[in-house]
């Protein structure tokens, strides 16, 4: 008997995404008996019913593109912008997976894409999950697909940067991605020789920051590499927000608690120029020229390299056993070298951050990379 299986791609798009669909739906087919669509657009595909037929031939040639063949989007199921409404579209994603008869439905995503996979799958649904995300931040797992091939696009910006940053005897701040977590800027900023690397998990002091600029030059280093991940933030900064927080917490009413949501919504929107005012301040202080790069989008393009193609196949091959067993609500993680099923309970809502007693940190210091704490 002929089963089905669905699958999309959620969140910001990521090289490893099509090696991925290609490593579950493969096996899913030639070795299992499934017949495969995909959902176009993330969510959204599925609430609307867009599919396009994943067979032999729609797989062929995808490994090494980057992107998504099926498209993505940031759209969440309960969340659901319909219209000029906002909507909870659950029920009718639901209706879409019992009109196409699925067996379970693969869900390839980051954190967001975790969480709105556990939502589908407290309402019935059949759910296997990937992690995916340049940001490396997906709880449970040793490593997302993606992350591979963006900290070599940010070691390369930071390598060419070098030589303009010699040449003007400049400061560069390069702002690298990341969200919330610091591996991307500091996995790229110590492969790239950054002198100072500021990550959302060591809130930064800007004294501390010049003073190690300074200290290059006076020992006749004539230029430095800031390498910034746009989620980091000064102690100060920090401070602002913690206490926004704590009022949010402490707020007995519901005015109250608006107010310090509005309040932490304020500095969120603040730090979209973080790095374009950092670099200022740095000017101003040192006394150098300095010069912002904003690598943004560049990280998530480009053909994957090859250890995001492997982990990509590898962990899609693991969810296409899985299928076969019936095993469900789980997400594929790579633990050491193994690809393993992990309850999808135990990663959503969990993100991975930067511990800081890390051995990238450990290296970082060791080789003499100002991490902005003094």
């Amino acid at each position: 008997m002929t089963r089905n299986l669905g699958i999309l791609t959620s969140g910001g798009d990521c090289p490893g995404l099509n090696a991925a669909i290609r490593g579950v739906c493969k096996p899913a087919i030639a070795e299992f008996g499934f017949t495969a669509v995909g959902f176009r657009d993330g969510f959204r595909g599925l609430m609307q019913d867009r599919i396009l037929r994943l067979d032999n031939a729609a797989l062929s040639g995808i490994l090494t593109e980057g992107g998504t063949i099926l498209g993505t989007s940031r759209d969440k199921p309960n969340k659901m912008p319909v219209g000029e409404q906002t909507l909870d579209m659950t029920g009718v994603m639901v209706e879409t997976y019992e009109k196409h008869q699925l067996d379970a439905l693969v869900c390839l995503g980051g954190g967001g894409t975790q969480k709105n996979a556990r939502l589908l799958m407290d309402k019935g649904l059949n759910v296997v999950t990937l992690p995916k995300t340049i940001d490396n931040d997906v709880g449970v797992t040793d490593m997302t697909f993606g992350f591979d091939t963006a900290l070599a696009i940010a070691t390369d910006a930071i390598d060419k940067l070098h030589s303009t940053a010699t040449s003007h005897h400049r400061i560069i701040v390069v702002e690298i991605m990341g969200h919330r977590a610091g591996w991307l800027a500091l996995g790229a900023g110590v492969a790239g020789g950054a002198d100072v690397i500021l990550i959302p998990e060591i809130p930064y002091d800007l004294e501390a920051v010049a003073g190690a600029i300074r200290a290059r030059s006076k020992a006749g280093k004539r230029f430095s590499i800031v390498a910034v991940a746009e989620g980091a933030m000064s102690k100060k900064e920090m401070k602002a927000f913690d206490e926004a927080k704590q009022r949010k917490s402490d707020a007995k009413n519901k005015a109250d608690k608006q107010k310090a949501k509005d309040e932490l919504a304020m500095l969120d929107a603040a730090r979209g120029d973080h790095t374009v005012h950092l670099t200022h301040l740095l000017e101003e202080m040192v006394g150098m020229e300095a010069r912002l790069t904003i690598l943004g989008h560049l990280q998530r393009g480009g053909t994957p390299s090859a250890a995001d193609r492997l982990l990509a196949t590898q962990l899609g091959t693991k969810a296409a056993e899985c299928l076969d067993k019936e095993q469900y609500g789980v997400m594929i993680a790579l633990k050491g070298q193994e690809a393993v099923p992990v309850p999808l309970e135990e990663v959503a809502g969990n993100r991975k951050v930067v511990p800081l007693d890390h051995a990238w940190v450990h290296t970082a210091r060791r080789v003499g990379t100002c991490l902005g704490d003094g």
